[in-house]
């Protein structure tokens, strides 16, 4: 079952909400059933917040937003230090949380925990972060500084993809600027958000200040349309970010919204094409293709198709592909089982629109298994018009379209409605040069598959893969999470007698 309408069966854990510092007995009778993808078991049943569950949560944390805001960043920066040792010390059970609810491999996981750690790294520089601008003696006795000061109560609302690194993209900068957060997981694997709330709780995070309510759209609708809260970010679908940004936008709130992608690993005739394959095995099929930044078309220029085809072909057959707890897994399964039906939709749509199947991932014995598994999937000879090059399919599947020149693959990425992550693999650095700068994509690589970037820079995309102003993280996260104030100040012993009617000036 998905959504049952009794208490859930106890025979199971209940996840449920951690508010104003602690666990909470939930007050909905719905829950989602939590599964261990690898082996399809029932694992855990999550508590779907009601309306009023979010309003208690928004209202602990807007009690908890005077004090934590009026501290010294350099105590809010003290405190985010002693988290980060606790992920530290932590690091591996957070991974195995990961890979017991989501089913990447325990591996990636591991590194998915350390990027998490970057950004709380990051945050914890806030007191020179927060430093700003000042000007002595603009005229007239009057000198004139900026603050940026924090917005209140603010929201995450977060994908099942990265349950650790995700949300640590949005609240250590949040909190570090003197916000109280509400996170808003995904239903499918929650465990990791309630850990990283003890471990804040541990670390000396006053209560109230970090909050965790598990649930689905109504608890979505519930943090859009209340009047507490200040600003949402988001990662996860375009239609569910857009929809996000619309809402919550026109109810006045900071919207930060990430939503699909397209990614593309442009190959050159002049690339190392085993360098390129190397890319391609890794940035495809890693995690299942269950990354926002993976690749999913490799584009093949001039004539590099056929021998890009014929190196690919044994690798993708060759994936170790098993329960992720084991160390030698190189893909895990998906998800949900409902998730591997619609990516094994997408290959049948796939092959009914003319493209070709190199390698079915439908037929890999471990498909046979009880987990979510599906194998590694690549198409060649895929067209533009063509569903699996239209639409994210978030699964294993890779799709070769091929180009006759560097010109038609610019064209064709940029005509793309995403415009997240892109990559380019060549050894020429003048089409590198040229790429870079007539490429409208967000995050661009050269001879790096996966773009991320570190987290004192900052992630996002262009186009329909990004809702908003601001990108996430980095300095761009510093500025998503404050308003920016202008002061200008002069004192009575400077101030000229008389009323004055013209526009003043520096003098």
């Amino acid at each position: 079952m998905n959504v049952a309408s009794e208490k859930a069966n106890l025979s199971v854990k209940q996840v449920s909400h951690f508010i104003n510092g602690q666990l909470v007995i939930p007050s909905s009778n719905r829950f989602k059933d939590v599964f261990n993808p690898a082996t399809g078991d029932k694992t855990a049943a999550v508590a779907l917040a009601t309306v009023e569950e979010v309003d208690r949560a928004v209202q602990a944390a807007n009690a908890a937003f005077p004090s934590w805001s009026e501290m010294a960043p350099l105590k809010r920066a003290r405190i985010l230090f002693k988290f980060k040792e606790l992920l530290n010390k932590h690091h591996d059970e957070l991974a195995m949380l990961i890979t017991r609810e989501h089913g990447k491999v325990f591996t990636d996981a591991q590194g998915e925990v350390i990027r998490g750690i970057e950004v709380v790294e990051f945050a914890c520089g806030i007191p020179n972060l927060l430093k700003t601008d000042f000007t002595d003696q603009i005229g007239g006795g009057i000198d004139n500084w900026n603050l940026r000061q924090p917005l209140g109560v603010v929201a995450g609302i977060t994908p099942f993809n990265f349950p650790v690194m995700v949300p640590m993209w949005m609240f250590p900068v949040a909190l570090a600027c003197g916000n109280t957060f509400i996170l808003k997981p995904s239903e499918r694997d929650p465990s990791a958000s309630l850990r990283l709330a003890e471990l804040l709780k541990e670390a000396g995070l006053p209560d109230g200040v970090f909050n965790v309510v598990n649930g689905d759209k109504v608890a979505v609708d519930a943090l859009i349309e209340h009047p507490e809260v200040s600003a949402i970010s988001f990662v996860g679908s375009t239609p569910i970010a857009e929809y996000i940004h619309t809402e919550a936008s026109k109810r006045g709130k900071r919207v930060q919204a990430l939503g699909g992608a397209k990614n593309h690993l442009v190959v050159m005739p002049d690339a190392d094409l085993d360098q390129a394959v190397d890319a391609l095995i890794g940035a495809a099929y890693g995690s299942a293709g269950e990354r926002c930044m993976a690749i999913s078309v490799a584009v093949a220029v001039g004539n590099t198709g056929d021998k890009l085809i014929e190196k690919l072909i044994p690798r993708v057959k060759s994936l170790v592909i098993k329960n992720g707890e084991n160390l030698d897994a190189e893909m895990g399964p998906l998800v949900t089982a409902e998730h591997k039906a619609k990516v094994a939709s997408y290959i049948d749509s796939g092959e009914a629109e003319g493209a070709k199947l190199i390698v079915d991932g439908r037929a890999h014995p471990v498909a046979a298994e009880n987990g979510f598994f599906i194998g590694g999937t690549l198409f060649d000879d895929v067209q533009a018009d063509m569903k699996i090059y239209r639409e994210e399919i978030f699964g294993p599947v890779l799709a070769v379209v091929r180009v006759p020149d560097f010109a038609s693959a610019v064209e064709l990425i940029n005509a793309h409605e995403f415009g997240n992550g892109v990559a380019l693999y060549t050894s020429d650095g003048g089409v590198a040069r040229a790429f870079t700068r007539q490429i409208k994509v967000g995050m661009v690589g050269v001879n790096v598959p996966i773009p991320v970037p570190m987290a004192w820079h900052s992630f996002g995309g262009w186009k329909r893969s990004l809702f908003g102003d601001h990108h996430a993280y980095g300095e761009e996260g510093i500025r998503f999470y404050t308003r920016y104030k202008s002061v200008m100040q002069r004192w009575p012993d400077s101030i000229g007698k008389g009323a004055e009617f013209t526009m003043p000036v520096a003098k």
